[in-house]
């Protein structure tokens, strides 16, 4: 029997495109944003920055997936992955990366066992 912890792993919370959020955002489940936030994100479980997003912050994620524009920072306690029409300008700190080609990136990277 799946426990009330994996049971909100599971779950995707989505911030579609019309949406634009002034202020912070916590989550114990997995997030897919394709709207645009001012402020920082925490999410203990997976995150989603879909094409077209538009992030002001900083995110704290287990795993990050982002394919969107960023300022700020990422903080991924596993893995981040900047795919092809990703857009990060600022610092980022996890423990693998992934940038694929066409991704911009520009800040300072960390690579460490514990982020």
């Amino acid at each position: 029997m799946a426990s009330k912890k994996d049971h909100l792993l599971e779950d995707v919370s989505i911030i579609s495109s019309s949406v634009k959020i002034e202020g912070n955002i916590h989550s114990e489940g997995n997030v897919r944003i394709d709207g645009s936030v001012n402020g920082n994100i925490t999410v203990n479980g997976n995150l989603t920055v879909g094409e077209g997003s538009n992030l002001n912050g900083e995110i704290k994620a287990k795993n990050v997936i982002m394919n969107g524009m960023l300022t700020g920072k990422i903080f991924a306690e596993e893995k981040l992955r900047l795919e092809s029409k990703a857009s990060l300008k600022g610092d980022l700190a996890a423990k693998a990366l992934i940038i694929e080609d066409g991704a911009f990136f520009q800040g300072c990277s960390n690579m460490e066992k514990q982020v």
